[in-house]
């Protein structure tokens, strides 16, 4: 075996916030996390724009000169020195923005959530595995090592046989109108690009009831949950409030997640509401402390009569050249992994869980009625969608 890393070449699919973070943590030196057998450079960088706005992205993010920008999405999945492309566009955008790349021969990193739709979900499964490409939703949080180890323990019994997990992302958004404090066209209320808590929020809820109650599970008795749901609806359309209940009968566990734009998990941001995640077993249970998409401190309480509670801290490294470590570089040296190592799905997010989680995620969002604009859930695949090409 070599003993130089593999390098993955990355191109950028949008120029927004969250592929700024992204791509920050791909800019960082992986020896400050401990790695030394993957190692990233981006390549491309596209805007549905205009090329000025990605070489914009890359000044902003201190990038490679040497990175092309491009002016349409078209272009970058196009350029023959891409290896894989990050789809960092709003999830009304995912379904159409992932086939372009799929179609394009590509393989493909997609920010969550995967799509609007279960069905949106299972083709781009189909377009991979038909194409023979690699593709993994960035549930980047699953890729903690904090994450790893808790399902470590699960499955190694430390807490006995695991019952129920309580899960909650919040944040407290309300303006002193009562309206909520931000304008009805940002992506998180507005329906036209899938707003709402659920999707933006609580799909951390929800991954820490699947990491731990349904990825746990042995895979010859895999469980998808019987669903039930409730929703409050804000004024533009998109549920402002949700709670999940995740039954899984089989394996006599039950998950509840919960996420809100009113009211926060920990209201002072001190760590004073408590655990944002509880996971209860016969033998004691696990607590996770807030925020549930990057967490940075884990407790084990045993049930044994003597107060036993073991802390761990788990910060995230950062590059002391660049002062930076957001956390999503570990789901980056994943994908990089499964691509030096010829693998098309991550054992940590494969497709059929994916697949799970957005079924779940449906059935909430039809029990509290929440309906989104056609062209956002529609499976039909369009190179010149509008979504793609961003025109009007």
């Amino acid at each position: 075996m070599s003993s130089e890393p593999f390098t993955i070449k990355w191109g950028i699919l949008a120029t927004g916030g969250i592929a700024k973070t992204f791509c920050k943590d791909l800019l960082t030196d992986p020896a400050s996390r401990g790695v030394s057998d993957v190692r990233h450079e981006i390549v491309a960088v596209a805007s549905s724009s205009s090329a000025d706005r990605a070489a914009g992205f890359i000044k902003d993010i201190d990038g490679p000169a040497s990175a092309k920008t491009y002016g349409s999405y078209a272009e970058l999945v196009a350029d023959a020195n891409v290896d894989i492309i990050y789809v960092a566009t709003p999830h009304s955008h995912h379904f159409q923005n992932t086939m372009l790349c799929l179609e394009a021969g590509k393989n493909v990193l997609c920010e969550k959530a995967f799509t609007v739709t279960a069905t949106q979900a299972k083709k781009l499964v189909e377009t991979a595995k038909a194409k023979n490409l690699f593709l993994m939703e960035a549930v980047w949080t699953r890729y903690f090592p904090l994450s790893i180890k808790i399902r470590e323990l699960i499955q190694s019994g430390a807490i006995g046989n695991v019952y129920r997990t309580t899960a909650d992302l919040s944040l407290n958004k309300n303006a002193d109108n009562g309206s909520l404090s931000f304008d009805d066209t940002n992506r998180m209320v507005n329906v036209d690009l899938a707003g709402g808590a659920l999707l933006d929020l609580g799909i951390y809820s929800l991954t820490w009831v699947f990491q731990t109650l349904y990825h746990t599970q042995p895979e010859a008795v895999k469980e998808a949950p019987q669903v039930v749901a409730s929703i409050n609806t804000y004024t533009t359309g998109a549920d402002e409030q949700t709670a999940v209940i995740c039954r899984f009968p089989g394996h006599k566990r039950m998950g509840i997640a919960t996420t809100s734009l009113r009211v926060g998990t920990d209201p002072d941001g001190h760590q004073s509401g408590g655990p944002a995640i509880r996971i209860q077993g016969s033998k004691g249970e696990i607590q996770v402390m807030h925020p549930a998409y990057q967490p940075r401190q884990y407790k084990v309480v045993k049930a044994d009569g003597g107060g036993t509670v073991e802390v761990v801290d788990c910060p995230i490294p950062k590059d002391p050249k660049r002062d930076w470590g957001h956390g999503m570089f570990w789901e980056a040296d994943e994908c990089a992994r499964c691509l030096r190592d010829g693998k098309k799905e991550s054992a940590s997010m494969p497709w059929s869980e994916s697949i799970v989680i957005m079924e779940t995620m449906e059935a909430a969002l039809t029990q509290g009625g929440i309906k989104y604009p056609e062209v956002i859930t529609s499976d039909s695949y369009d190179a010149n969608s509008p979504l793609n090409t961003g025109n009007k």
